[in-house]
């Protein structure tokens, strides 16, 4: 959405009610056992891995209910939004943030369409997961699957409402 639309809109904007499902997800991302269990790094590149892969288990979750596209497509630009702020905070300068932001987007993509497949049988989740996710030296991403293929059932156990609302059990 552009600037001026923003100034001058004469309705809310319709991220506002995704944005407590966006904290979810970030929450969700940032809990300990990810990286002291299952030995994801505790870095800026393992950090945002870990919210790819909650971010994806969630979309992967509202692509199965029809009636959340739109949704899932707001819930992006609201990911979009955090990492560009991100990413301007780290010192990355406005001529190449929007590269950035299509490197991460790209990426968000990539991981989309390894954890559908591997989710659906089609592909090693462990493997998937060895391909995106940083590790610490000596930790393979066995638990790092049972704990995500966990969290997928809990998405896919939930209503598509209580999702939408953030409302996300651990």
């Amino acid at each position: 959405m552009n600037l001026l639309a923003r100034l001058f809109r004469s309705s809310p904007d319709p991220r506002e009610a995704l944005r407590p499902l966006w904290r979810r997800v970030v929450e969700i991302s940032r809990e300990p056992g990810w990286y002291t269990d299952c030995g994801v790094a505790d870095t800026v590149p393992g950090r945002f891995d870990m919210i790819a892969a909650v971010l994806a288990l969630v979309l992967l979750r509202m692509e199965r209910d029809g009636d959340c596209a739109p949704q899932s497509a707001l819930l992006a630009e609201l990911f979009v939004e955090d990492m560009d702020g991100q990413l301007r905070e780290s010192g990355v300068g406005d001529v190449v943030v929007g590269k950035h932001i299509g490197k991460l987007m790209a990426s968000l993509g990539g991981r989309l369409g390894a954890y559908r497949a591997a989710l659906a049988g089609e592909g090693s989740f462990v493997e998937a997961l060895r391909r995106n996710v940083a590790l610490l030296d000596g930790h393979g991403p066995e638990d790092l699957a049972r704990r995500l293929r966990a969290l997928a059932g809990q998405l896919d156990a939930a209503p598509a409402s209580e999702v939408l609302a953030g409302r996300i059990e651990r």
